[in-house]
This record gives structure tokens, C-alpha cells and sequence, in this order.
């Protein structure tokens, strides 16, 4: 969007996913010295039924034109879609401009509700790749059945903050990549 008239804001470009995907974007970080886009879907259905819901990665080098160019990859939905509640994708660290907060434009972290919270290398865009993966085990009082991974916040230090959306409470982890 071109904002600088607030009261008439203008579209620069779109992309959409939807169709042939289920849709239901969630949350899109830029990555402006790299001139990439991330993009998460959000997983709405339990059992898998929405699948895929993935971290999309988009080339920017045109605004006006944003280009797929690769998502990072999951395990299959057939290890996931049983274990109750949602599985896919959800949210991703995004980089805020805080000097409490971590920032990287070459590592990813996102959580996948019953597949856990899972990191990527992006450092080649073109083929991300999982360099660590944290799933817990089900809360007591899940009334899902399985653990529910929501969002995920990194401070300065590499501290990973991430919690249960109903009873697993919060999970804090050091990175050691």
C-alpha cells in the first residue's frame, strides 16, 4: 500500500495464493536489504483438512510484482493430521524493530500449531531449509489432544518464547545455531 495519503491509501500490488490454495494469509514479514517477502497461511481446520498451510517466500525485487519463489518445507501432513487440533502454519518471528528483539534476515522461525515451532536457513531463497524443529509433548488438559504451537517471539539474547494456545503454557528455548 502507498500511504502518503493516509485518508486515500493506494495498492502497489497483490499476491494471492488462493486459489488453488485454501487461503487465509496470516502474517508477512519484508525482508528489505534482501528484497524478499515472507508470508504465512494460517491453518483454520483441524485434522489437516485446510492442508497446505506453509511460510511462502516471495522475490520483491519489483513491488509491483511480487513472485512466488519457494516454501519452507514441512514434514508430511500424514505424520501431523492425526494428532489433534491444527497443524500447518501459523505465525513467524518477525523481526520487529525493538533492541530487545532478534533479528535475522538469513534464519526463520515459526510455529506450526501440533508441529511445533520449526526453523529455517533462507540464506538461499530459492531452497529453504529446516535446521531445527521443537515439539512437545501434549499439555495435560489439551482438548485437542495435542500440543497447539501459536506464536513465537525471540529476544536480543536468542531466547525463543513460544506458547500453547489453551493449556500448554509458554515454552522457552535457547537457540544454538
Amino acid at each position: 500500500m502507498d500511504i502518503k495519503d493516509k485518508a486515500n491509501p493506494k495498492v502497489i500490488s497483490h499476491w494471492t495464493n488462493s486459489p488453488p490454495y485454501t487461503g487465509f494469509m496470516h502474517t508477512a514479514m519484508p525482508l528489505f536489504e534482501r528484497n524478499l517477502m515472507l508470508v504465512t497461511d494460517e491453518s483454520t481446520e483441524n485434522a489437516g483438512k485446510d492442508w497446505p498451510k506453509l511460510i511462502w517466500m516471495l522475490d520483491m525485487r519489483d513491488e509491483t510484482h511480487p513472485v512466488s519463489i519457494a516454501t519452507c518445507p514441512l514434514p508430511p501432513v500424514d505424520a501431523y493430521k492425526d494428532r489433534g487440533g491444527r497443524f500447518g502454519a501459523h505465525n513467524i518471528h518477525e523481526n520487529v524493530e525493538l533492541p530487545t528483539a532478534w533479528h535475522s534476515d538469513q534464519i526463520v522461525l515459526g510455529t506450526f500449531f501440533n508441529g511445533g515451532l520449526r526453523a529455517y536457513d533462507i540464506s538461499n531463497p530459492y531452497q529453504p531449509k529446516e535446521i531445527a524443529a521443537f515439539v512437545p509433548p501434549t499439555p495435560k488438559g489439551s482438548p485437542v489432544g495435542a500440543i497447539q504451537l501459536n506464536d513465537v517471539f525471540v529476544d536480543e539474547r536468542g531466547i525463543v518464547y513460544t506458547q500453547d494456545r489453551f493449556s500448554g503454557g509458554l515454552y522457552t528455548l535457547e537457540m544454538d545455531f
